[in-house]
């Protein structure tokens, strides 16, 4: 597919500087760019490749007007990229109806047309599945399991009993929704296992990355809201809240019973204990530890997590340690030097 350069800034708004009839066929990277392909630039880091990019074309933000090649102006890049990019390469759906021949389907499950679903995998008894939804090869979906319109399950994703999945929902490969959560009760020298009997509910338009782990609700449902967006490795203990449209990078572990707020961020490897709450619109820096409650519209980081501000006065006192560590040594000289001329005074 080819689209001029006209045609694109009509789709997104934008404003041509250059030559709006150059034909665009693909996106690239800035630092690389070639003919025939636009590229964008969003993080002020990479505008020193704006001179040099092979790029036809750079979404650039409407304060940029002069390069060397042709400028697409919009009010927001990135989300213009993503429009462009969409163009190119739109999200996979269902061509039509598709089930493959080694799939396993209980004969109480209830598929709605149209849906594909993949190689040796399996759908078990109940399992209501709504149209255009894509079940990858070697998906597992356990017994009275819901899914939505418009899901994409990639390839390996585990759906166990009872869990509900809303629309337009993405899970990559490898993740686990349902597993049990780790309930154990101690007696004596031993730990007992607490059965996990409730469920997971994924709302709609959440997408999970690859090899996450979402475990069931002891009673009840771990739930995760609208529009939440979840890295790979990435784990959720049982009965945890994550309210609609926070994101959750890399490696962030969130023990039971936890809630966190809506439009929260919490950075890579970060880790919060179980019982607290994590208020709305608050920024957890990446591998902090939370291990106590943080209120709304906060920046806590580090370990033990704390204010930003906080923090950064003691990492200001801690630069200064050295140089006061000298003044103190040099303080105990002239007052022990004091103590013995005084000793030697009163002798």
């Amino acid at each position: 597919m080819h689209k001029t350069l006209d045609e694109l800034a009509k789709i997104v708004n934008g404003t041509v500087i250059g030559d709006g009839g150059i034909l665009i066929s693909d996106v690239t990277r800035i630092e690389e760019g070639e003919a025939g392909k636009i590229s964008f630039l969003a993080n002020p880091r990479y505008e020193k490749y704006l001179k040099d990019t092979k790029a036809s074309a750079v979404i650039v933000p409407r304060s940029i007007s002069e390069a060397k090649t042709n400028l697409l102006q919009v009010d927001e890049p990135y989300l213009a990229f993503r429009t462009i990019i969409l163009l190119f390469y739109p999200f996979p759906g269902v061509s039509g109806h598709s089930i493959h021949t080694t799939a396993y389907i209980e004969k109480s499950a209830q598929i709605e047309r149209p849906v594909q679903i993949g190689a040796f995998a399996y759908v078990g008894n109940d399992v209501r599945i709504s149209r255009q939804t894509v079940i990858g090869a070697h998906a597992f979906i356990g017994n009275d399991v819901h899914i939505g319109e418009h899901v994409f399950l990639h390839p390996g994703v585990t759906i166990l009993n009872r869990c509900i999945i809303g629309n337009r929902v993405i899970i990559h490969a490898g993740t686990v929704i349902g597993s049990d959560g780790f309930g154990f009760a101690k007696d004596k020298e031993k730990y007992l296992k607490i059965p996990q009997v409730g469920n997971v509910v994924i709302d709609d338009d959440v997408e999970i990355g690859a090899n996450s782990a979402i475990d069931r609700a002891t009673i009840g449902s771990t739930y995760i809201a609208r529009g939440c967006k979840l890295d790979n490795l990435v784990h959720i203990a049982h009965n945890v809240k994550v309210g609609e449209n926070t994101a959750i990078a890399g490696q962030t572990g969130i023990a039971g019973s936890t809630i966190i707020g809506s439009g929260v961020a919490l950075g890579g490897q970060a880790g919060a204990v179980d019982h607290i709450e994590i208020g709305d619109n608050s920024i957890i820096g990446a591998q902090s530890g939370v291990l106590k409650s943080v209120p709304k519209n906060s920046f806590y980081f580090g370990f033990p997590a704390r204010d930003h501000k906080h923090v950064k006065k003691i990492e200001a006192y801690m630069k200064k340690l050295p140089d006061m560590y000298e003044r103190i040594k040099q303080l105990e000289k002239k007052i022990n030097h004091r103590k013995s001329r005084n000793s030697s005074t009163n002798s």
